[in-house]
């Protein structure tokens, strides 16, 4: 009797000791895995179309043949649009050549479910080719005169804040930081172009290298006038605030002269909305009624006689 509770006793007492020792345990995991950061479930990266669109056109724009002759002209013309990368020609070469090929196929799927002709296909083929090619050049351009009508825009009222913050006492270049600062808002593509000026003082050109680069680079009538007054400026010591109020003015009277062309124009443009949308309306409203009653009353009585 007596050796059955010892061995009662000893398996209790070992159980027990096995139960806490099991508690004390996950006790300790479980107050390192609070303290422990958390780990997030690891998800496969999926790449967007965006990139994978990226990446397939920089490819293909490595592919395709350039002409060295094109490849200045190319580049300048994607600075004035705004694409300062330096894969941007590659990346436009790209593109033209994934719009071709993919505006010829899309014509001939369609000319194959509709049963089209194969002379007729392989013409429209060839048209919408032509079109997939030229279709991103003419986006370049019209991006180019959106870019250059915003800084011809812009450039009256920055040159205004420009005379006041020289005549204030600062000097050109940190004039140009400011209005860069104050008009970011309003007119964010010139104050774009003088903090690019800034930057390519700051890293050691001449200020007349920088200006002259801005005046290439926008490729506007009204900034390279500008760019040669502040470059005049600076070489024979004049009066910077003068100059730049002369200009100013100048400015506003080609704005004015402008906008006086643009509305002494309006009367011949208006010529033919008015000729094919008024007057047929004007003709139905006061002819329609006596030509039906002609027809009504007039060709009874012809047919009577």
């Amino acid at each position: 009797m007596i050796d059955v509770l010892s061995v009662v006793l000893f398996i209790s007492v070992a159980l027990v000791t096995i139960s806490l020792g099991l508690y004390l345990t996950n006790w300790r995991t479980r107050a390192v895995e609070r303290v422990a950061p958390r780990r997030t479930a690891e998800t496969p990266f999926l790449p967007s179309p965006a990139l994978v669109w990226r990446e397939l056109v920089n490819r293909v724009g490595a592919l395709v043949p350039g002409s060295p002759k094109d490849l200045p002209r190319l580049k300048r013309r994607l600075l004035r649009a705004g694409f300062r990368s330096p894969g941007a020609a590659r990346f436009f070469q790209g593109v033209r050549a994934v719009t071709t090929v993919a505006a010829i196929l899309g014509t001939l799927l369609l000319g194959q479910q509709g049963h089209w002709a194969f002379d007729n296909l392989l013409y429209l083929a060839g048209i919408a080719g032509f079109l997939g090619s030229i279709a991103p050049m003419q986006y370049l351009k019209l991006r180019i005169r959106r870019r250059q009508h915003a800084i011809e825009r812009g450039l009256p009222n920055a040159l205004d804040l420009l005379v006041i913050c020289v005549e204030s006492g600062l000097g050109l270049d940190q004039a140009t930081i400011q209005v860069a600062k104050e008009l970011q808002t309003a007119y964010p593509v010139i104050c774009e172009e003088f903090a690019l000026v800034n930057l390519e003082m700051r890293a050691g050109k001449r200020r007349m290298e920088a200006l002259r680069n801005l005046a290439e680079r926008t490729g506007v009538a009204e900034l390279k006038k500008l760019v040669a007054v502040l470059i005049q400026t600076d070489r024979f010591g004049t009066s910077i605030a003068q100059s730049l109020r002369g200009h100013a003015d100048y400015l506003r009277v080609m704005a004015r002269q402008k906008a006086e062309e643009q509305a002494a124009k309006l009367a011949v443009k208006l010529v033919f909305p008015i000729f094919f949308c008024v007057l047929p309306s004007l003709f139905v409203v006061t002819v329609g009624p006596v030509l039906t009653r002609l027809i009504r009353d007039l060709f009874p009585m012809i047919e009577n006689m």
